[in-house]
């Protein structure tokens, strides 16, 4: 038997139908043994070091959506980066680092390691590992080159810019030649754009009365790319600003996680008659590409050729509140919790 200790947790208290609240999770303290027990095969003892705070997380938290729910009274299942403790797998060893699924505590026994990566580049940042060099960094570069294969000079719509996701995006498709919009919910957000992540034009959506006029204003000749992560009206205004042979990357579609009842959306006769190419996808199903996108990414990092930031909160404790502020644009780039130091 290993040493027992305390573990706190974030434990999920309520299904939601809209809006998540922190009291839908509690604060928990429990025990857990450093060791594996005995029996326990394919499994990792691992101490998480930074959780990651992302949007799908409220749709497991509704008890009815298209994604399984996470079971009440447990820890959420989440992303985050760990310290090996212990393994009953012969490619992890006590000491390694990793990142991939792990849950809201402070330790995890992790008896499902499939989306489990070691981390071998140790001269970056252990928490980018929650973002860039992530699944919101596979996010981004699934989205873009895999499913929308940019062109030099062509133009690229980012919703949710300043987001995990979104401000990769945006830095990839300069990368790659084309000219980049993006929109955010506060002028901090658009300077952001703008000033940090080299966006070539960023607006407010917030003070749009009219989101096909900003569009047009923006795109006089029409968009190729967008990387959608709203939905709702603003899915509509693109779809009529598209250029023929479009392409969209379905993220995700925040506006709809905090409605009980799902949105219509109108202008899907443009799919037909501009020949646009609209393509919903899960990152997991692509994680065979991690070393192919790591190629990319790591030499762009080193050479201060892209720029990522964070919104780091401190202390398990603080994951609720980290969570709910995700819907009301609180945070500023990826939110991330440091529960621990390695």
């Amino acid at each position: 038997m290993g040493e027992e200790i305390s573990n706190k947790q974030v434990i999920l208290n309520n299904y939601v139908k809209t809006s998540v609240k922190e009291s839908d999770m509690l604060l928990r303290t429990s025990k857990i043994q450093l060791k594996i027990p005995s029996g326990c095969d394919g499994a990792v003892l691992v101490k998480n070091l930074y959780l990651s705070c992302d949007p799908f997380i409220l749709l497991r938290i509704k008890e009815e959506h298209y994604i399984p729910p996470y079971k009440l009274d447990c820890p959420l299942i989440v992303f985050g980066v760990s310290k090996v403790l212990d393994s009953s797998l012969p490619n992890f060893k006590t000491g390694d680092l990793v990142w991939g699924h792990t849950r809201s505590e402070e330790y995890s026994l992790i008896k499902d390691p499939d989306i489990l990566f070691k981390i071998h580049d140790k001269d970056l940042p252990l928490s980018y590992y929650t973002g860039i060099l992530g699944m919101p960094g596979m996010t981004a570069y699934v989205g873009l080159f895999e499913l929308c294969s940019p062109k030099k000079g062509e133009t690229v719509y980012v919703s949710a810019a300043s987001g995990a996701i979104g401000q990769l995006v945006g830095q990839f498709a300069k990368s790659a030649g084309c000219y980049v919009v993006g929109s955010a919910g506060s002028k901090e957000k658009v300077d952001l754009l703008k000033n940090k992540f080299g966006f070539d034009e960023a607006f407010n959506y917030k003070e749009e009365q009219d989101y096909n006029a900003a569009l047009k204003r923006y795109f006089p000749d029409g968009i190729d790319i967008y990387f959608e992560s709203v939905g709702g009206k603003m899915l509509e205004a693109v779809l009529s600003n598209m250029r023929h042979h479009g392409r969209v990357a379905v993220c995700g579609m925040i506006s709809q996680y905090n409605i009980e009842q799902l949105e219509g959306v109108h202008n899907l006769l443009y799919l037909l008659t501009k020949r646009i190419r609209m393509e919903g996808f899960a990152t997991f199903e692509h994680y065979h590409l991690y070393p192919k996108f790591l190629e990319m990414v790591v030499p762009l990092i080193k050479e201060e050729k892209i720029t990522y930031v964070e919104d780091i909160t401190q202390g398990i404790e603080s994951m609720p509140g980290a969570i709910v502020g995700l819907f009301s644009g609180r945070n500023v780039g990826k939110q991330v919790v440091v529960v621990a130091r390695e």
